[in-house]
């Protein structure tokens, strides 16, 4: 898919992979429309991005989300891609699994794509076609201790962007699903944790290999619009991790 000119949604734009996408986005010549929490973010990069748009959106927010769908059709007249990568982490042992702290992030990280996708599915076959991207995590490929909540709600989100894209393909409609491995951003700061977890280390030789800039992930998330395969790895070794 030719960027040139084409709306596209980023979510959890504000910072991380969501910053790094819309930003090499706006390069290839996307119009992007900014959702995040943060206004005062959004604004600021909104400045550096030429034809952007910013949307103040709290994605755990039906009606949010619905007004921020609704007001970059208004304002660009189609939306062509949607790129679902607001999300927080939940790092909980099963038996510590707070309902409450889980049910609050599933709104975000599994709901609110959700919403989203109900949202603008009816103005890609309006438009006779589109590409949804959904951030998933390499977790969702994995069973790790600590981390039976988020990959599961992760988990869930790439089943429904499998799925999606099987009911979707008639409509010209492709969705995918990315997996990025640990990324140098504050994803980790305000992943909600209730033990403490084992670093990772530059060197490849504990228990992780070395983390990857939101800039590599953002290239990751434009293969999967350009290419529009149904599951982009960070890595290769992902695709065996199960």
């Amino acid at each position: 898919m030719d960027l040139h000119d084409k709306v596209v949604i980023v979510t959890g734009a504000s910072g991380g992979i969501g910053l790094a996408t819309a930003t090499l986005l706006a390069q290839k010549g996307a119009q992007v429309g900014l959702a995040a929490r943060s206004e005062k973010k959004l604004r600021s990069l909104s400045k550096k991005l030429p034809r952007s748009l910013s949307i103040p959106t709290d994605m755990t927010k039906p009606g949010e989300i619905k007004a921020m769908i609704r007001q970059v059709r208004e304002h660009y007249g189609r939306i062509d891609i949607l790129v679902n990568n607001a999300g927080q982490g939940y790092d909980a042992p099963i038996d510590q699994t707070k309902i409450m702290t889980f049910r609050q992030i599933f709104e975000l990280d599994v709901v609110g794509p959700l919403i989203a996708m109900q949202q603008v599915i009816p103005i890609m076959r309006q438009q006779k076609g589109g590409s949804i991207i959904n951030v998933s995590s390499g977790t969702a490929l994995m069973s790790l201790p600590n981390m039976g909540a988020y990959s599961s709600m992760k988990r869930a989100l790439a089943n429904i962007s499998l799925t999606a894209r099987e009911e979707l393909q008639a409509d010209g409609i492709r969705v995918s699903v990315v997996y990025p491995y640990i990324t140098l951003t504050d994803f980790e700061e305000n992943t909600i944790k209730a033990v403490q977890e084992e670093p990772w280390v530059e060197d490849g030789e504990g228990p992780f290999f070395p983390p990857d800039t939101a800039e590599f992930v953002a290239e990751k998330i434009l293969e999967g619009i350009e290419s529009g395969e149904p599951e982009i790895f960070a890595h290769d070794w992902m695709k065996n991790s199960g």
